[in-house]
């Protein structure tokens, strides 16, 4: 379904209004508990949370994960993100860029990103029924460093002028996977991965995965929101957060994890790399400090992560997040019960 550039504005402002809606439930991770170690023999200074990433070095495994742009009145958070990102030495990604693809008027307020932060790892983003050269453009309008391509189709599904059709998305995956300088991250927008879709992407050649898991942001009831008569059937629908690792890691394949959806503080973040995540995306939660208290108090938020990522890390014995995947842990309620009744086993031995 065609929908023309004043329709998209309008409905990007109109995420931004209706971003806090959430669907029922949560992110599964409040199922996960680290074991506390009262003796880590660590000190705080050996504590180091950088990292190595699509070829740049992060100062911790955060993502300011794709938010907005296109409507003119977009542009500030966009800038005001890539500078938080740069001061605090984290990752972004933007928001879809089809609307500036379509009005090239539009693209300033993705170019910005770099601008604002030109030594950064940034992330392109671009929906899946999109072509190779929409792709291409999505990519060199930001000088990304990847490109995530969304996989919406419940939210398509909910929206008015939403797309009905979905053949092709996987084949337009394969070319932009083959035929990209850059690497291609297939994320979902708050639904989850399960391990056959994300076994197909990786025959694809897909090899980084953005989990999107239900417990955050729902598109869905942000589209029902828009509509006369309100979709609730999808407020329920989807994987968890932690589901989704969990159902990515029993692949045993070699790839790459980045956890979103509903996590909204450190233990959640190190709850997730402790599954397996090799980053953490972080989106509606950030915003919310954005736009209600500030640029500078967002900055503080993040520092705030870092300092109780390292925390965490030295309570669990940890000197690096990516220790946590080797920690014992335990998994219980309806987390547990998913993985019993799906045949995945995580035993870790103490």
């Amino acid at each position: 379904m065609q929908e023309s550039i004043a329709g998209r504005g309008r409905r990007k402002l109109e995420h931004l209004r209706f971003f806090r809606l959430e669907g029922k439930g949560t992110s599964g991770l409040e199922d996960v508990h680290l074991i506390h170690q009262a003796l880590p023999e660590l000190d705080w200074q050996d504590i180091d949370l950088s990292c190595r990433w699509l070829g740049k070095t992060l100062a911790a495994p955060f993502i300011i994960n794709a938010l907005t742009g296109g409507p003119p009145e977009t542009l500030e958070i966009n800038a005001a993100l890539a500078r938080v990102a740069r001061r605090t030495g984290i990752a972004m990604a933007v928001g879809s860029q089809k609307a500036a693809i379509e009005n090239k008027q539009w693209a300033d307020t993705f170019a910005v990103v770099r601008r604002e932060n030109p030594e950064g790892l940034i992330l392109a983003n671009l929906g899946a029924g999109n072509s190779l050269e929409a792709a291409r453009e999505a990519v060199d309008m930001i000088a990304a460093d990847g490109l995530q391509i969304h996989l919406n189709a419940a939210q398509e599904l909910v929206m008015p002028e939403g797309d009905r059709t979905f053949r092709g998305w996987l084949q337009n995956i394969r070319e932009m996977v083959e035929y990209l300088e850059v690497p291609v991250i297939a994320k979902e927008v708050g639904f989850g991965l399960s391990r056959e879709t994300a076994l197909k992407l990786y025959q694809s050649g897909v090899r980084i995965f953005d989990v999107g898991g239900r417990g955050g942001t729902n598109f869905a009831l942000i589209e029902s929101s828009r509509r006369q008569r309100e979709v609730t059937a999808l407020s329920e629908w989807g994987l968890t957060t932690a589901v989704s690792i969990l159902e990515i890691k029993a692949l045993g394949l070699p790839l790459d994890i980045i956890a979103t959806g509903g996590i909204s503080n450190p233990l959640d973040a190190a709850r997730a790399l402790a599954l397996g995540a090799k980053l953490v995306g972080v989106a509606g939660y950030f915003l919310k400090i954005l736009l209600e208290q500030g640029e500078d108090a967002l900055i503080q938020e993040v520092v705030g992560w870092q300092e109780d990522l390292k925390r965490i890390c030295l309570l669990s014995g940890c000197t690096r997040p990516t220790e946590l995947a080797d920690k014992p842990l335990v998994i219980t309620g309806k987390t547990r019960e998913w993985l019993k009744e799906r045949n995945i086993s995580i035993h870790r031995s103490p």
